[in-house]
């Protein structure tokens, strides 16, 4: 187990410089246009394919770390380059991720590289979770999955929505239920292959920020996959599913959906990381355009007004990275989130993302208001931090349940 420090090690520090560099000088200069458009930035992500950001390996090797560091730094770099396009590369890996954790070494080794394709031939894949009425609430998913058998398939049907790169995808990964009376023990992943007959992409929504990164919902109408597209294997889920029985008849669905909960805790603090580089970067131009911008003769950063706010926003910048790197720590460490520091992280850093983003505008005054400043769009990106990963309302709940001691509903 690494010690916990706030210091980076030179490697660490050569990989940060690394992913900035590329954040300043490729997904910078683009995120306006890809921003306007409201399109998958497919350039941008076959520059971060052939320099080796974009690659299952980058990303195994940061989530490998074993201070629990390189996804939160690498996070924070990349969205504080943008958050939509910086969203449109890390996507993949939610899908990536969950093949990891759940697959079998033949899935893993067949399905992770078709996700990613080449550098010549970027692919992207979907994690389709979410649901029109399972949002917050996963026990209320409906999307079923209902074994065949005497074809050894499984027939997939429902609908998700809010999916990253969902009906783009060239491969999907869609979490359903299998056994609706064990609530979320009673869900199952499924790889859905690509061209599959009956998987289509329903509404593309036009969102408010990260416009860069492609939201919408994906329609299962009798989606046949064939039984080894199942994550883990039919042998494993059965295990899984008769322990789950014996322990909801001991114990009650109220620990059954606890531990469903806890699971989420070890994901949030990369969110709080995301929100930590979009906080960044406005608090950089607004403390760069206090700087240079000059009213009654000297420059606004004098004025205590405009000066206190800089403080406020810098320390709360440093206080959420400092949250978010905890909870990576213990995550690593295998220490349990006894205070839901997992939750702490990713709403702290998410309220100060939206905060911050709005301090930076009104310190730039009218022309933060303005799509000719960065800081407008950063404000609108920073609005999905308390919204997606569970949203502040949530954590909340999770922090004040988790203390107190009552179930996790």
């Amino acid at each position: 187990m690494a010690e916990f420090t706030m210091e980076l090690n030179d490697d660490q520090k050569q990989v940060r410089d690394w992913i900035h560099g590329f954040a300043a000088d490729v997904i910078r200069p683009a995120a306006a246009e890809w921003d306007e458009r409201e399109e998958t930035p497919w350039p941008v992500i076959q520059e971060a394919a052939k320099v080796g950001i974009y690659s299952l390996d980058f990303y195994a090797q940061q989530f490998f770390d074993p201070t629990g560091l390189g996804v939160p730094m690498a996070m924070e770099e990349l969205f504080w380059g943008d958050a939509g396009i910086a969203l449109s590369i890390v996507g993949t890996g939610l899908a990536a991720i969950g093949v990891l954790a759940n697959g079998t070494e033949e899935q893993i080794g067949t399905w992770i590289p078709q996700m990613y394709g080449t550098p010549d031939d970027v692919k992207v894949a979907a994690f389709c979770s979410s649901e029109p009425d399972a949002g917050s609430d996963v026990g209320a998913m409906r999307t079923r999955a209902v074994y065949d058998q005497a074809a050894d398939e499984w027939v997939l049907n429902g609908t998700k929505t809010w999916a990253t790169n969902g009906g783009i995808a060239n491969v999907h990964i869609v979490v359903a239920v299998v056994d609706p009376e064990l609530g979320t023990k009673g869900h199952a992943s499924f790889i859905v292959p690509p061209n599959t007959p009956g998987l289509s992409q329903g509404q593309k929504f036009k969102k408010h920020g990260i416009r860069a990164s492609h939201t919408a919902e994906v329609v299962l109408e009798d989606v046949r996959i064939p039984g080894a597209c199942l994550l883990g294997g039919k042998e494993k889920l059965d295990e899984r599913l008769a322990r789950a029985r014996e322990k909801a008849k001991a114990a009650g669905g109220d620990r059954v959906k606890n531990a469903a909960m806890a699971t989420f805790e070890a994901s949030r603090p990369a969110v709080g990381a995301m929100a930590v580089g979009t906080a960044r970067a406005a608090y950089e131009v607004a403390l760069d355009y206090a700087r240079t911008r000059t009213q009654f003769g000297r420059p606004i950063i004098d004025n205590q007004g405009v000066a206190f706010q800089l403080a406020d926003m810098r320390t709360q910048i440093d206080a959420a990275r400092l949250l978010v790197w905890r909870a990576s720590w213990m995550a690593v460490a295998g220490k349990p989130f006894t205070s839901a520091e997992g939750s702490m992280s990713k709403l702290f850093a998410s309220e100060v993302a939206k905060k911050v983003t709005a301090q930076a505008v009104q310190i730039l005054g009218g022309n933060g208001f303005t799509r000719e400043y960065p800081v407008e769009r950063m404000h609108r990106d920073a609005a999905i931090y308390t919204i997606f990963e569970g949203t502040s309302e949530i954590q909340r709940l999770v922090i004040a349940r988790t203390l107190s001691g009552m179930p996790i509903r």
